[in-house]
C-alpha cells in the first residue's frame, strides 16, 4: 500500500468520514469579501467532520495574486489545524512531458497538496510526473458529473479487440499507469457509470463530486462506489456546506450541513454493516 492510501485511510478513519468540502469562494455567495477568513472559519467549523479538503484553484486564479495567497494561506491553516486531513488540488493539470513535471512539482513541493486532480488526455506520460512519488496522489478525471462529459467520455472505441465506452477503458488503463496512488474523478450523476468503473478498479480511491446542488443521489454514490470494506471513496461537496447560509452564521451552517452528510454516509455504511469500528 502506498503511503498516499495510507494517508487516505487515516484521514477517513480519523474522522470516521469519507466526506470531502470543496472550498470555491464565490465573492457574489460569501458574507464576507475576505477569502482566507471564509475558508478559515469553513475549516474551523469541519476540520473534525472530513477526511479532505479540496480548493479548487480556479476560484482562486480568478482573483489574481490576492487569491493565490488567500490559497496559501489556506492551505497553512489547514495543515496546522487538521493535519491528518488531506488537501487536494483541484485543478485537472495535464500537459506533455517536462510540463507535466512542472505542474506536479507545483502542486505538491510548491503548494503543498496531497494529492491533484489531472487531465490524461495525452496519454500515459501525462500522468506520470503527478504520480511519481507515493507520498502524492492524484486524481484521473475519468467520468465526469457535468451533462457534456457524454460528448466524449462514453464514446465507444476499440481496444484490445473489445468495443467499450471512452471512460471504461481509462479506468483499465490506470491500473498500469499509477502505483496504488492513482485515483479516479467520477460524478454522483452518473451511478451506472460509477458502478461499472468500481468493478474495474475494485481497490482504487475514486473521488465522487456532484452531490448537494448538481444533485446526485447519495445512496447510488455510496453503494456503487465503495470498495469491498467501504472505504476508498470521497465524496466531495462544495456549495450545498459552505454557502449553506449566506449571513454571518455561515460556519455554524456549514457545519451542520457537514454534520448531516456525513451522518447520512455513515447509515448507508451501517446498514450495509461497513461502518466503522
Amino acid at each position: 500500500m502506498t503511503i498516499f492510501k495510507q494517508k487516505l485511510q487515516q484521514a477517513s478513519a480519523t474522522n470516521k468520514s469519507l466526506v470531502c468540502i470543496g472550498l470555491d469562494p464565490d465573492l457574489d455567495k460569501m458574507p464576507t469579501k475576505d477569502v482566507y477568513e471564509f475558508n478559515q472559519k469553513i475549516i474551523e467549523a469541519t476540520a473534525d467532520l472530513v477526511c479532505a479538503y479540496k480548493p479548487n484553484l480556479a476560484y482562486y486564479e480568478s482573483l489574481g495574486l490576492p487569491g493565490l495567497i488567500a490559497l496559501e494561506k489556506t492551505i497553512s491553516y489547514i495543515k496546522n489545524k487538521a493535519s491528518s486531513v488531506l488537501i487536494i488540488g483541484d485543478g485537472k493539470r495535464g500537459d506533455i512531458g517536462s510540463s507535466s513535471e512542472a505542474y506536479a512539482k507545483a502542486m505538491f513541493q510548491v503548494w503543498g497538496f496531497d494529492a491533484a486532480t489531472i487531465n490524461s488526455w495525452g496519454g500515459r506520460d501525462t500522468v506520470e510526473p503527478f504520480v511519481a512519488n507515493e507520498n502524492y496522489g492524484a486524481f484521473l478525471w475519468c467520468r465526469g458529473s457535468n451533462p457534456g462529459s457524454s460528448d466524449l467520455q462514453d464514446l465507444i472505441v476499440k481496444a484490445d479487440n473489445d468495443e467499450k465506452p471512452l471512460y471504461e477503458h481509462l479506468a483499465q488503463e490506470s491500473l498500469n499507469w499509477g502505483k496504488g496512488n492513482l485515483g479516479l474523478v467520477v460524478g454522483a450523476t452518473v451511478p451506472d457509470q460509477l458502478r461499472k468503473i468500481r468493478q474495474i478498479c475494485p481497490e482504487t480511491p475514486i473521488l465522487v463530486p456532484g452531490i448537494g446542488a448538481q444533485g446526485g443521489d447519495l445512496t447510488s454514490a455510496i453503494l456503487n462506489g465503495v470498495d469491498s470494506h467501504g472505504r476508498s471513496v470521497i465524496i466531495s461537496s462544495s456549495r450545498a456546506i459552505i454557502y449553506a447560509s449566506r449571513y454571518s452564521d455561515f460556519p455554524d451552517a456549514a457545519r451542520e450541513a457537514a454534520l448531516l452528510l456525513r451522518g447520512s454516509i455513515n447509515q448507508i455504511l451501517d446498514g450495509e454493516g461497513k461502518g466503522w469500528q
